[in-house]
Formats: structure tokens, C-alpha cells, sequence
């Protein structure tokens, strides 16, 4: 089903399916809810899944020549947390993809009591590294130049795996054609955002819930020994690597995906 809320005077949308257990699904940079179909109609028979379109993306555009403040992954954090209060949920499952795992971490942040616990896919904890804001000003610049179509030709490849590029390409081909017309003032926010986070590795150590790490063997966004530099701190964790995936597991390996999210999930309701 789908609905709206509305969040410092932008309409932010969202799908919800099935019932019991609150379980949100966040995804990331040039994504949209339909990121994770494949999940919600696997998990949507068990859970009550809550999958938005985070401000800027999909269906909650921003409004132009008004970004929703300063760009902030903190400020993405309050709108799921506003979205949470709208829709009756209390305690709930957080799983962010990539950019989503930064917003997951800054919501277990501000709001830990709200989760029961929280998962991390294909992202990380750490802040960037000088290079990498480095690298994140100069994608800035191409899109003000280029504009999106351009940005998703050339940074799609490389969200995949070799082996999903040469043997699957109807996955990167699909990613360029749905995400070539995302908005460049919202991808230019997202950017920013990230240059700005904090390092949040004391979440990790603070957080007394179950953590999930799904991690992707062939990642070049989040490197797998990055992930597994990290994974070892929460108290408790579950950790998961998908060999032939790159940053895209929920779609290059969808049906272990969603076997993963069903066991954490499970596990941590019946914990």
C-alpha cells in the first residue's frame, strides 16, 4: 500500500506491507523503495515492512530551490524518525543499504530506544577519508556539469560485480535506465551529507541489540576489509558476506539476501 506523510512541508512517501513486527527497509544514494522488491515480497508475508522513498528520492521529490536544511544525514535520520511517529511505529528493524546504513546509524544515534536492532548493508560506520571527500566534491562537479543520466552511466558499472556485469546485464542496465532521471539538486545533497557525517563507530560499541552486516566480496564502495575491521564491535553481530556480490547483494544475490534478512529478523524478534 502506498502512502505519504509530510515532513517539514515535504511530502515523503512510503509503501507498507504484510503485518506483525515493524521492519523498515532504507536504500541509499540514486535508489528508490523499489530497491528492495525483491525483499518485500519475500519478507512482506511475515512482516509489517515500511519502505520509503527517502526525501529527495522516488516519489518524495524536493521541493526546487528548497532543500530540506543543511545537508545532513541527521536530518534524513528525523525523517524516518517522523515517519515512525506517523505511522504508529514504536520499536522497529532498521536495515539501510549503503547511504541508508549511514542514516540507520545516525538514527540508532539519536534514537536507540525506537530500535530493536539494525542492519548495515554494503555500508559502514567509518566518515570518509579525505580521499574519498575528495573524490565525492569531484562527482559534485560532474553532476552540476553532466547532470544525472551521465553520473548513473558511470557510476553504476561499478556498484556490481564483474561477474553480474558480463553475465546479468539486464541488473546494471535496469539501474541506469530507472535512476537516469533522479533529481541532480537531490544527489547533490546526498553527496554533501556524506561529506559531512561523523564517524560513528561508538554507535557500533554502544548499541546492546543485534547488529547485521551483509557484505559484498567484490564491494568497491565499502571494501570488504573495511567491514570486517568493524564487524567484530557490537556486542552482538551478525555478519554475512556474500562472495560474488558487489554493492548491490539485494539484487545480484537476492535469494540469499532475503534468507539473511529473515533469519536476523527472526532472531531478533523472538530474542
Amino acid at each position: 500500500m502506498d502512502k505519504t506523510i509530510v515532513y517539514r512541508s515535504l511530502n515523503i512517501h512510503y509503501r507498507e506491507e504484510g503485518e506483525g513486527f515493524p521492519v523498515l527497509l532504507i536504500h541509499g544514494l540514486g535508489e528508490d523503495s523499489a530497491l528492495w522488491d525483491a525483499q518485500v515480497a519475500y519478507l512482506g508475508k511475515e512482516y509489517r515492512l515500511i519502505v520509503p522513498d527517502l526525501p529527495g528520492s522516488g516519489r518524495s521529490p524536493l521541493t526546487p530551490g528548497e532543500p530540506p536544511g543543511e545537508p545532513s544525514i541527521d536530518e534524513l535520520a528525523d525523517a524516518v524518525k517522523a515517519l515512525c511517529d506517523k505511522a504508529g511505529v514504536g520499536q522497529c528493524i532498521l536495515i539501510g543499504h549503503s547511504m541508508g546504513g549511514y542514516v540507520a546509524l545516525a538514527f540508532a544515534e539519536k534514537y536507540p530506544d525506537r530500535l530493536r536492532a539494525f542492519g548495515l548493508f554494503h555500508s559502514t560506520a567509518y566518515a570518509d577519508s579525505e580521499e574519498k571527500k575528495a573524490t565525492r566534491r569531484k562527482t559534485i562537479e560532474f553532476i552540476r556539469k553532466n547532470g544525472s543520466p551521465a553520473f548513473m552511466r558511470q557510476s553504476v558499472p561499478n556498484l556490481l560485480a564483474e561477474s553480474t556485469r558480463e553475465k546479468r546485464p539486464e541488473i546494471m542496465n535496469g539501474l541506469i535506465d530507472r535512476y537516469s532521471g533522479f533529481q541532480p539538486e537531490s544527489l547533490i545533497y546526498y553527496q554533501e551529507a556524506m561529506i559531512r557525517r561523523p564517524d560513528r563507530v561508538s554507535v557500533l560499541q554502544h548499541f546492546t541489540g543485534p547488529v547485521l552486516f551483509i557484505i559484498g566480496g567484490q564491494d568497491k564502495s565499502v571494501p570488504l576489509e573495511h567491514s570486517l575491521q568493524q564487524c567484530h564491535i557490537p556486542v552482538l553481530s551478525h555478519i554475512h558476506i556474500l562472495e560474488n556480490a558487489g554493492h548491490m547483494g539485494m539484487l545480484e544475490d537476492s535469494q540469499r539476501s532475503n534468507r539473511i534478512l529473515q533469519t536476523f529478523i527472526n532472531f531478533t524478534f523472538h530474542s
